[in-house]
């Protein structure tokens, strides 16, 4: 009989969050792995679906095991994996796709219409000890990272993937913005740098937080004054930059943000939406169309984890200063109340799920 303990943290409904047990998983599938869980970051999605019961059409309706941000290492293997071992630690992609309809077969899984992301209703997330996973969606950690860095895959394949849609390139002399300086803002900034850009300037609401970014090499900032208009703060972006951005990278998901990304940008130039806005907003299409600024949505990421581990592996950008707090699972209710806290100075807050000898 197994008798290991698979401790979980269980979203029952709106600020109703649990450390319980969950069953164990079966046997993995042919293609699959069984995953030990080492480390889960906590993401502002999984607070949201903790304090509101839902995010836009996903609603916790059950208890859901919440997280997504994770690295684990391989316990068992099914009969036709090739590409991992027992043994082999990775990152976890945690949105697999159908992969036979065409959108999957055209290679844009993460767009698929029945995409099993998770944390995100019906699917369980991986904030628990013991679960089983694809295996082309388990990605192997090299020797020189830790386990608190291949959780950290994660959000940088969200800054890589929007870097990748903005067509940052080395060489080409360009110049980002980057509204929003929280963990998805701060990981852009980086990986913008990392894959070539010019010049990066971030801005924010929060001065302790700018002050990070520039301990993290960011070191052009704007603190946002909310009494600036538009017209205002973009002068102050081209003051800083040289010139006006040829790429925006809006991290906030700020409607004031994304105004000001078309207002500043210049014309031609690419406008990444990575921060989820609300359902409506107002902005200034007219503008963007007339000036063919390319409004560019992007949804998690694709093909992404590979390029984020290399840039880590390499030196290329370092995420370990973004790990501000760490947590046993037994913890978890502080460690997501420390999240959730805005004065706490979290950056990313992670859980250590393994079962101590």
């Amino acid at each position: 009989m197994d008798k290991r303990d698979n401790l979980s943290v269980v979203i029952h409904k709106k600020e109703d969050l649990r450390v319980e047990q969950s069953a164990l998983p079966s046997e993995p599938g042919p293609y699959e792995v069984q995953l030990a869980s080492n480390t889960v970051g906590i993401c502002g999605s999984d607070v949201h679906f903790w304090k509101d019961g839902c995010i836009d059409k996903w609603v916790i309706e059950s208890p859901l095991v919440t997280g997504h941000e994770s690295s684990a290492t391989v316990i068992k293997v099914g009969s036709h994996v090739k590409n991992l071992k027992v043994g082999d630690r990775v990152s976890v992609e945690p949105g697999v796709g159908c992969m036979a309809c065409q959108v999957c077969k055209d290679g844009f899984y993460n767009l698929c219409p029945d995409v099993l992301f998770f944390g995100v209703p019906p699917t369980g997330g991986s904030l628990r000890r013991y679960y089983n996973h694809s295996s082309a969606f388990c990605h192997k950690l090299p020797d020189n990272m830790s386990h608190g860095e291949g959780a950290l895959m994660e959000p940088l394949a969200v800054a890589v993937y929007a870097c990748k849609r903005a067509a940052i390139t080395e060489g080409s002399g360009q110049r980002v913005m980057v509204t929003g300086a929280g963990p998805v803002g701060l990981l852009s900034a980086l990986a913008a740098k990392a894959m070539g850009a010019q010049d990066v300037c971030i801005l924010d609401i929060n001065e302790s937080r700018l002050k990070f970014a520039q301990q993290m090499g960011i070191d052009k900032t704007i603190l946002i004054d909310t009494k600036l208009d538009t017209e205002s703060l973009a002068n102050e972006v081209i003051a800083i930059l040289g010139d006006s951005p040829d790429i925006t990278l809006e991290c906030s998901g700020a409607e004031s943000s994304l105004n000001l990304a078309i207002f500043v940008n210049k014309d031609g130039g690419n406008v990444i939406m990575v921060g989820i806005n609300p359902r409506k907003v107002s902005v200034s299409l007219s503008s963007a169309a007339c000036r063919e600024v390319n409004l560019l949505g992007i949804k998690r990421y694709r093909h992404s984890f590979p390029l984020a581990i290399y840039l880590v592996s390499s030196g290329k950008i370092d995420v370990k200063p973004l790990i501000t707090h760490k947590y046993r699972i037994e913890e978890a209710l502080e460690a997501f109340h420390t999240a959730a806290n805005p004065t706490s100075g979290a950056i990313k807050v992670q859980i250590e799920c393994f079962e101590q000898s």
